[in-house]
Order: C-alpha cells, then structure tokens, then sequence
C-alpha cells in the first residue's frame, strides 16, 4: 500500500471542489441578476475557496517531496494555484467596495468576475492538459 494514497486522494478531491467552486460561481454571476444576492453567495464560498485552494498547494507540496520530485509539471502546478489565489484576491478586492446604489460599478463587476471566473477555470484546464501530456 502506497503510503502517499490518502494525500493523492485529498489532493484531487480539493482540485475537483475548487473546480466546481469556480463553476458555480460564474453560473451565479451569468445567472443572477440581484448584484446583492450575488454578492452575498459568492462571499460565502471565498473562503472555502481558499481554504481549498490551500489543501490543493499543500497536498501537492507534500506528494512532490515524498516523491523527491520537482519537475516542470510541479512547478506549472504551483504557479498556477498561485496565479488563481492572486486572481480570487483581487475579484474579492473589488467586489468588497461596491455599494449597492454602484449600478454602473455592479455591472462592470460582473463583466470582469465573469472574465477572472473564465481565466481560473481555463488554468485548470490547461494545466490538467500539459500535466498529461508531460
């Protein structure tokens, strides 16, 4: 029995909620056409967001160094929960000034969160891709 199983099978579980995470956000935002009611259910998920996008970091950390392996692979892995956890930072950032009588601000919010939504959801999937090719 391989002793790194259990965190291979945490590491790709979280990868597989943060994923649907970042679904179910853009469909609430294509969707929902109340910013407050947006707002409130995407403000509930970010820190579980976070919090899964730390157990992805941390179980591929600790599944590379048990493997002794630091390869291109695991470094575009690394990068890109980086990339997603600067990109969550600042859609938060954003959102967290907007007031609800902002309407053109609300709406301009919603085009960019639809943006950084789509631009997660692709890392996700390239790196899936190169990580298979590679």
């Amino acid at each position: 029995m391989d002793i790194m199983a259990p965190s291979i099978t945490a590491h790709l579980y979280a990868i597989y909620f943060l994923l649907g995470i970042m679904v179910f956000n853009l469909l609430t935002i294509l969707n929902q056409h109340d910013f407050i009611t947006m707002a409130k259910r995407i403000k509930l998920l970010t820190p579980i967001f976070h919090t899964l996008n730390a157990i992805v970091i941390y179980t591929g950390v600790i599944v590379a160094a048990f493997h002794h392996m630091f390869n291109f692979t695991v470094f575009l892995m690394l990068s890109a929960s980086i990339a997603i956890m600067i990109l969550e930072i600042k859609r938060y950032k954003k959102l967290r000034v907007i007031r609800s009588s902002e309407i053109e601000l609300q709406e301009e919010f919603k085009k960019y969160a639809k943006k950084i939504y789509a631009i997660e959801i692709a890392i996700m999937i390239s790196v899936y891709v190169i990580a298979k090719i590679v």
